[in-house]
């Protein structure tokens, strides 16, 4: 009898153990995303595609003036991806129309754009927020000019929206 009761018991813990074990499957943590990771998100939004523009609320500087009415309806988007390409319109000639994009440093805090236009190859410093896009960059004086006629050179600051 006592062997009985001894196997029994055996058993119960043996089945409880299994039971708490078993059950529900937890949800598997969320993978956690690298800091280049987390940057490209800031540039491209979580789908890899995100349009930022001037269009509500925007504003340009050069050399701290406002310089907003140049860029009127400029968007530039930024894609993820193993290629990062972006697209840019009304860009008044300071950006190329289209082209690649990557980070310059290991902080994930600038990148470039290629291209031939006075912007390509600039390095890019950006700061994103909620629904805010900040770039500053700087084109130096010589080659600064549109087509040999429109001086460019100067500080920029775009502060972009997301559309």
């Amino acid at each position: 009898m006592k062997s009985q009761l001894l196997r029994f018991a055996l058993l119960a813990i043996l089945i409880s153990t299994i039971s708490a074990c078993g059950g529900d499957n937890p949800t598997p943590p969320a993978p956690v995303q690298t800091p280049e990771e987390i940057a490209v998100e800031k540039l491209t939004g979580p789908n890899g595609s995100q349009t930022w523009g001037i269009q509500g609320g925007g504003t340009v500087t050069r050399d701290g003036r406002a310089v907003t009415d140049l860029y009127q309806n400029f968007t530039l988007i930024l894609r993820s991806g193993s290629a990062r390409t972006y697209t840019s319109s009304n860009n008044n000639d300071l950006f190329d129309n289209s082209g690649n994009w990557s980070f310059t440093d290991g902080t994930f805090t600038k990148f470039e754009l290629t291209g031939t236009k006075p912007a390509a190859g600039r390095e890019i410093t950006f700061v994103q927020n909620e629904d805010n896009l900040r770039l500053d960059f700087t084109i130096p004086a010589p080659g600064a000019r549109i087509n040999g006629v429109f001086a460019i050179a100067g500080s920029y600051t775009f502060n972009l929206k997301k559309n």
